[in-house]
């Protein structure tokens, strides 16, 4: 049986950055921008990709079969945008 803390921190998809309390917290107060969230998980998921030596278009290909949403272009924008 899955504990309720193990269920909560499926959840959360900023796990590495912030707890699961205080992403609940932020989320419930309407604080969280999806998008973004979805856009720093797409840089995240290209990097691990590449650093397995898959080449970008491949890598991004890969993405858009998870995002189908998603142009190639839009992805390709999203990986190689300049973080502020």
């Amino acid at each position: 049986m899955i504990s309720p803390n193990q269920n909560e921190s499926h959840n959360n998809p900023l796990s590495d950055l912030i707890n699961d309390d205080i992403y609940d917290l932020l989320n419930s107060r309407g604080l969280i921008n999806e998008k973004s969230v979805r856009d720093y998980q797409i840089r995240k998921k290209f990097k691990q990709l590449r650093s397995n030596r898959v080449s970008a278009s491949e890598a991004i290909d890969a993405l858009r079969e998870e995002y189908p949403y998603l142009q190639f272009d839009t992805i390709r924008k999203i990986v190689y945008q300049i973080q502020k």
